[in-house]
């Protein structure tokens, strides 16, 4: 019992505390980003669920999901994401649709 909890204790709380402090941000695959991208980072300072991605959120706001909209939030989030940045992965398909509720946009 000893062993469990020295071996689990420890990554349950690295765990929540990559949870409440950093944030995944996928990029769904488009014209100027044609593999789509995820990238991990800090989020304190941000206003981010910790899985998102510009579909969930203009999604979530009632704008609507369109090539335009997806534009003008990556270009506001860039800066504040990429100064933040832990790495970079390639893009998931399962994350997005985390970051949606299960919804898919067209590319």
């Amino acid at each position: 019992m000893k062993t469990f909890l020295k071996i689990f204790v420890p990554i349950i709380i690295l765990g929540l505390l990559f949870r409440f402090f950093c944030g995944i941000f996928i990029i769904h695959p488009m014209g100027a980003i044609p593999e789509g991208t995820s990238i991990v980072y800090f989020r304190t300072g941000l206003n981010l669920p910790f899985i998102a991605s510009a579909d969930g959120i203009l999604d979530k706001s009632g704008a609507g999901v369109s090539l335009l909209g997806r534009g003008i939030l990556i270009g506001k989030l860039a800066e504040p994401i990429k100064e933040n940045e832990i790495f970079r992965f390639g893009y998931s398909e399962t994350l997005y649709l985390w970051s949606t509720d299960g919804k898919t946009y067209e590319k």
